[in-house]
């Protein structure tokens, strides 16, 4: 047996991109970062994908800064559960869907992939939305139009995968450095208050006590620690060829779990910054009312007094939500494969996932136009948390697991973390079910 596992050879994850970046033997710390960052980047895309927009906008127009505690703890949280993940891929050498096939029974690890494709859908659904309302603001493009037009990223997609996976992640990498320096210009043009900025990262009693509060904050967690995230990390991690040993695996844990700290930290920056910038624009001119992009976009430029704000916004947007599709559809990939055993050309995953999301978006936006997307919107970010716990759940019993972790199984402090953690998701969500039941 292996180590706990029930099956003793499985394929690899990502078969064509496994251990195919090189890890300079004998190179110092630096050199060492620099080839293990990456998989960080993309995994933090899905930190802050236009559906985390909706929620930080609306968390801020009308709470203004309170609710920047809550993106500072669900980073924490994300910092902690990405950590595990890393683990996982490295020491069990598979991703979390081929670790819960090789431990549950066919009938749990069916409805498990269901659960999970219905997360990617929802998650691509905010991506194939968000682009096409960054389409319709820098280019009057009508929504309808927009979204048929994001079916065309497959291609860019494939022509990078066929280029290596350093393509894919250096892509990435452009994006969020546009999205980066996008909201650096928007929070100096906002010009928001320091000191209640500063207040707003310790968290008060409010936010549990005032149920209009508690449903954005958790919509806030929701769209911040993102359930495909974890299969995707437990995988790409082991794109990197270091020595499967003990020494090797160590040193793989520790320049992993930097590389996603580090870039954890940068999304956290995009979604306080959104917040803060929805805080410092609309809280403090009576626009309280602002929950949704359009309105957001509308209003930067007459209240900062700049023709740029809007424009900017729109870019940052146009980004992320091309980002978010990208790490969606590699997430997608792994599940499937993982899951199932099957495994599809690219083209054709990409084009059922994308049909998925594409018909419901295109149905609602001739039906409710720009109000009717923006619900969906928010409604994805509520699908995304509620599915949370069923990926939560099996990386943290495999990662406190001795007999399958080894020893690098769990210390006993990080299981009580972890355990806390999935009790807080759960039942913030079980709440959240709740709420938008009755």
């Amino acid at each position: 047996m292996d180590r706990g596992w029930r099956k003793e050879k499985h394929q690899n994850s990502l078969s064509e991109v496994f251990s195919s970046v090189n890890i300079p033997e004998g190179a110092g710390f630096w050199r060492k970062f620099l080839a293990f960052a990456g998989p960080g980047l993309m995994v933090a895309v899905g930190y802050m994908d236009p559906g985390n927009w909706a929620t930080d906008i609306a968390g801020g127009a009308k709470f203004g800064y309170t609710l920047l505690s809550v993106i500072l703890i669900s980073n924490i949280f994300a910092i902690i559960l990405q950590h595990l993940a890393v683990k996982l891929g490295v020491v069990a050498e598979r991703d979390l869907a081929q670790a819960c096939r090789d431990h549950f029974k066919p009938t749990t690890n069916f409805i498990l992939w269901i659960l999970c494709e219905i997360a990617i859908a929802a998650c691509d659904l905010a991506e194939v939305i968000g682009s096409a309302i960054a389409l319709n603001l820098l280019f009057g493009i009508p929504l309808t139009w927009g979204i048929a037009i994001t079916g065309i990223d497959v291609f860019i997609i494939l022509l990078l995968q066929s280029r290596g996976f350093r393509w894919i992640e250096a892509f990435v990498a452009g994006l969020i450095f546009v999205i980066f320096a996008c909201f650096g210009y928007e929070i100096i043009a906002s010009n928001p208050d320091i000191f209640p900025l500063l207040k707003g990262l310790v968290p008060t009693k409010q936010i549990v006590y005032n149920p209009e509060m508690l449903y954005i904050a958790i919509g806030i967690l929701g769209a911040t620690v993102m359930p495909h995230n974890l299969y995707l990390h437990s995988s790409i991690v082991q794109t990197r060829n270091y020595k499967r040993d003990i020494k090797g695996k160590k040193m793989a844990i520790k320049f992993a779990t930097l590389d996603s700290t580090f870039s954890l930290f940068l999304a956290f920056f995009v979604n306080a910054a959104i917040l803060i910038v929805a805080a410092a624009t609309f809280h403090n001119t009576g626009n309280q009312d602002v929950a949704d992009i359009f309105d957001a976009h509308k209003l930067l430029d007459p209240l900062l007094g700049t023709g740029l704000a809007s424009v900017f916004f729109a870019i940052a947007l146009l980004a992320s939500g091309q980002n978010s599709t990208l790490t969606g559809t590699l997430a997608g990939q792994i599940v499937m494969e993982g899951f199932l055993n099957i495994k599809l050309k690219p083209w054709l995953r990409r084009l059922i996932t994308r049909l998925i999301a594409i018909v419901p978006a295109l149905i609602v936006a001739i039906l409710y136009g720009e109000k009717g997307t923006t619900q969906l919107l928010v409604l994805s970010q509520v699908i995304l948390s509620m599915q949370l716990s069923f990926a939560v759940i099996p990386l943290v019993m495999f990662t406190n697991s001795k007999a399958k972790m080894g020893e690098f199984a769990n210390k006993n402090f990080l299981k009580i973390i972890v355990w806390l953690i999935t009790f807080i998701i759960l039942v913030l969500n079980l709440y959240l079910l709740y709420t938008t039941i009755f």
